[in-house]
């Protein structure tokens, strides 16, 4: 039976409009508890389960809990009250207790911090059994402990449908959100609050399809995939019967998700309104926006282009170009990489002899507008001719860290069984993107997590003897044409013919709203198309007037990854290292994929890396003529020609395996900047190489490793202690510097953690230190490298990587309250400049040393004088405050939010930059 509650007076509240959003100021002033107890059947019946070789080391989480819908009544509850709904917030206490629990772990004792993943449950852990629809081919089964879907199907159809009913019962409103999104619809959806429109505007200039090309994706995924093509239709269809069958109970039932009452879908009181079908157009629409947020690296060749400029500006061209390659750290020497036995796989290289660039006169880059009003008159400031610089900070985009992953190989553990900890850093969310389930029925035997909408097949987790999981990987499979302009600016030179771009828009329209302040408004978004994609940018080349399109690989394949990841499923399928590998070939977005059963472990970096024409440079625009187009390339299906499975990374059953998003291998460029001597991935890659050189490793033993980077704060650890050095190179005479310096130095022996004095006293040890380094990282970058560089060149290349991602550091690419940290920032250019400056070894320094010129009492100058500034700025100043957090809160600024996306709100949790779902996973034999 759904989980649901009765009808009751709070229902008949009329509710005004509004976007999900406006929840953080309602309130309710009457008691309402007693009248939501849920109806719950309990039942005494045991789940089916398929074999299981994990014997009982399998564990996950994902916080804040598997419960992602909530009635009206719940959500205004909560809000009044704080309470929340079963299983909505259950993952996310143990989760948090890790950071402060993880030195006293040991094997026994990782599920008080994690789930146990074994397939099944157990008959007195059942709580609730449930026949979807009626059906009876098919049992949804939740557990007490976390309520997760333990789906069982007897057919095929009945076990996609029974995923698809629970996927209703756990995220529906989360799915239509995002359907909304990935159709640029958000606002008419949901309302016109600013975040809602930045939403939508941000994947439609990126994704900009009709409901022509949603299904012409479908029908390329099934005619060019066999069997299997057709088996994933089969299984789409049932999985959206099940989601539909859900609606209909929940609508007539009325315990349908509160939201749709909150946005004026439904009425309170009478029940009108509709909550529409889903569609398999929709799934498309979904999974463009998971593709862009977590598989599509590349891009940024404008911005490169623009920092080039200022280079060349500053030094000239040999010079310049000598100095820019020097930051871009293509091919670090001193890299961290996740295949290190010195395997070399080429991509996306330096040309010897670049061809075909296609770089911007200077100051004349203007963005595409997107946001047009009713008058067609661009809504936004229309962009404006302006200096390389200013161009190069305005075109800046966000970017997102995610991730990590650390698997032993047998031959170093205890039990002489690999063991991993790994998962996807999708950020914190209510609910939760992902949403967790088992899967079991012909053809099919997971656990694990999928991401809400998409989830007929898990997508990270375990099968019947082994597991899986990914991390970004970044690689360019994105790259900018400069196509010619002719006769106006809608039509551009495609092969020499004068050719029409396609006008492609979305009219979105909202009614005004109470809470949050959003009147009543429209726009439309529109983005021109070309064969080469969608134009970003315009400038002129040469004098030419030019449109920069952005075209990606997985451009109008959307729905191609849907057959890796029924590979992954299928039991029959997956025996061992090869046949995984194999799957993830068939994945088509940018990640890394890794594995582990009880007698292999096993790497693969899936993606469609195109086949550059010869002489290209992926990293700057080139000129949209035959000559410069991927090899094979028909525009007609953006398809081309890509590199094969053996040139992409890939490894198996090496010592280790680390990855946070960091370098994969030797001569492997990642469209990612700071790929450099210092990099978060050296967080792990210390930790975990030092264990397997001791040997023995265990399931907790490598807990405690990712817990213990997760903590640490990658300046601290790796570059504080080179600045300590040149400061006390002389003895520091300044008593206000002198203070600081033993505060650092005092963190710096304590290991350079932000953790608390203990759990929960939302105080940091070393918190003064911490504060210290927060307030002297960006003002030393500045003091170190802006003389040398100059402003322009200097502002050019914090475009294109920001100098700071410390957790408090709401300016940085991921935002405040976010988690992932320390991915995106000048490391690695402060590491290698102050060796420089110390006259220590250097592979592939920089072009010059900054810090004061090369001169080391220059540079300790420099330090000291950012230092005692850094030193006097107060928590206040440091940590200003915002909605959640009060002016000098130094542990709630650092603090994880679960962020809205319904209407139900958790309390932040103490900062720890690891995975959003996780598993643990040491299997002890195999079929």
């Amino acid at each position: 039976m759904p989980r649901r509650t009765p009808r009751s007076t709070l229902d008949r509240l009329r509710t005004p409009r509004r976007f999900f959003g406006f929840l953080k100021t309602a309130s309710v002033c009457v008691l309402i508890a007693a009248l939501l107890s849920p109806l719950t059947q309990t039942g005494v019946a045991t789940a089916a389960t398929s074999n299981d070789y994990c014997g009982g080391q399998c564990s996950d989480i994902l916080p804040p809990g598997e419960n992602g819908n909530a009635t009206l009544a719940q959500i205004l509850l909560n809000q009044a009250f704080g309470t929340q709904p079963s299983h909505a917030e259950d993952q996310l206490g143990p989760y948090a207790n890790l950071a402060t629990g993880s030195s006293s772990l040991t094997d026994a004792k990782i599920n008080t911090f994690f789930n146990d993943a074994s397939f099944g449950v157990a008959s007195d852990q059942v709580a609730s059994t449930e026949k979807p629809g009626g059906r009876t081919d098919v049992t949804i089964v939740r557990d007490k402990k976390t309520g997760v879907p333990h789906i069982t199907g007897t057919t095929r159809y009945g076990t996609e449908y029974g995923a698809g009913y629970a996927a209703g019962e756990d995220r529906l409103w989360l799915m239509d959100v995002f359907r909304h999104v990935g159709r640029g619809e958000l606002t008419s959806f949901a309302g016109g609050a600013a975040s809602n429109q930045g939403l939508e505007q941000e994947f439609y200039r990126n994704a900009p399809y009709t409901e022509a090309d949603l299904q012409a994706q479908i029908d390329r995924a099934v005619a060019n995939n066999g069997a299997r093509g057709q088996q994933a239709l089969a299984d789409a269809n049932a999985y959206l019967d099940g989601i539909n069958a859900y609606i209909d109970a929940s609508d007539s039932g009325r315990y349908f998700p509160g939201e749709y009452v909150l946005t004026g879908h439904k009425d309170s009181i009478t029940n009108a309104g509709t909550i529409d079908h889903f569609k398999i157009t929709d799934l498309v629409a979904l999974a463009s926006v998971i593709g862009s947020l977590f598989g599509s690296g590349g891009g940024g060749e404008v911005n490169n282009a623009l920092s080039l400029i200022a280079a060349q500006s500053k030094y000239g061209v040999e010079q310049g170009t000598e100095v820019w390659e020097s930051f871009r750290e293509r091919n670090d020497a001193e890299a961290v990489t996740t295949v290190h036995d010195g395997t070399s796989f080429p991509y996306a290289t330096k040309p010897d002899d670049p061809q075909g660039e296609a770089l911007p006169d200077a100051g004349s880059v203007t963005q595409e507008p997107l946001v047009y009003d009713r008058t067609g008159s661009a809504a936004t400031a229309t962009a404006t001719k302006a200096s390389a610089t200013a161009a190069a900070t305005t075109l800046s985009s966000a970017k997102r860290g995610m991730s990590n992953a650390l698997v032993v190989s047998g031959k170093y553990t205890a039990s002489g069984h690999p063991v991993a900890v790994f998962g996807p850093q999708t950020g914190y969310f209510a609910p939760q993107l992902l949403m967790l389930q088992e899967i079991q029925g012909p053809g099919i035997s997971a656990r694990g997590a999928s991401f809400a909408g998409l989830s007929m097949y898990v997508e990270l987790g375990r099968g019947q003897d082994y597991s899986w999981s990914a991390t970004t990987s970044g690689q360019d499979i994105i790259d900018t044409y400069a196509v010619e302009l002719c006769q106006d600016d809608y039509h551009y030179l495609y092969h020499g013919t004068c050719t029409a771009m396609d006008e492609v828009q979305q009219a979105n329209s909202w009614k005004p709203t109470t809470a949050d302040g959003t009147a009543a408004g429209s726009y439309t978004m529109k983005v021109w198309r070309t064969k080469y994609g969608p134009v970003e940018y315009r400038a002129t080349v040469g004098g030419k007037k030019v449109a920069y399109t952005t075209l990606r690989s997985s451009y109008m394949h959307e729905a191609d990854s849907i057959i890796g990841f029924q590979m992954l499923n299928d039991p029959d399928y997956i025996k061992g290292p090869s046949d995984f590998q194999s799957a993830a070939q068939h994945i088509n977005y940018t990640f890394n994929w890794f594995y582990a059963d009880s007698q292999h472990t096993a790497y693969y970096n899936s993606g469609d890396n195109p086949v550059r024409a010869s002489g290209v440079d992926a990293e700057f625009p080139v000129w949209a003529q035959a000559a410069y187009e991927w090899q094979g390339w028909n525009p007609d299906t953006n398809t081309a020609t890509y590199t094969p499975a053996s040139a992409h990374p890939h490894s198996t059953d090496q010592d280790y395996y680390i990855s946070w998003n960091n370098k994969q291998a030797a001569d492997y460029t990642t469209a990612s900047w700071g790929d450099g001597s210092v990099h978060r991935g050296n967080l792990l890659e210390d930790r975990v190489k030092k264990l397997v050189a001791a040997g023995g490793v265990t399931r907790s033993s490598l807990v405690k490793a990712m817990s213990d980077a997760s903590l640490a704060d990658l300046r601290a650890e790796d570059v504080l202690p080179k600045l300590l050095k040149v400061v006390n190179s002389s003895t520091v005479t300044d008593s206000t510097a002198a203070a600081a310096v033993t505060k650092l130095q005092a963190w710096v022996t304590a290991g350079a953690k932000r953790t608390e004095t203990s759990s929960g006293s939302k105080t940091y040890a070393n918190a003064d230190a911490i504060r210290i380094l927060d307030a002297w990282w960006p003002l030393l970058v500045k003091a170190e490298f802006e003389p040398g560089l100059g402003t322009d060149l200097y502002n050019a290349f914090t475009a294109n990587l920001t100098i700071d991602e410390s957790p408090s550091a709401a300016h940085g690419p991921t935002g405040s309250h976010a988690g992932s940290s320390f991915q995106f920032g000048w490391w690695s250019y402060v590491d290698k400049d102050i060796r420089s400056v110390l006259g220590e070894s250097v592979k592939g320094g920089l072009a010059q040393t900054y810090c004061g010129g090369g001169s080391l009492s220059s540079c300790r100058d420099i330090l000291i004088s950012t230092l005692k500034t850094a030193a006097g700025e107060s928590a206040s100043t440091v940590y200003p405050g915002d909605d959640l957090c009060s002016a000098g809160d130094q542990w709630c600024a650092d603090s994880i939010v679960q962020r809205t996306l319904g209407g139900i709100k958790h309390g932040n949790i103490s900062w720890q930059n690891r995975p959003t779902f996780q598993q643990v996973v040491e299997y002890t034999s195999h079929r």
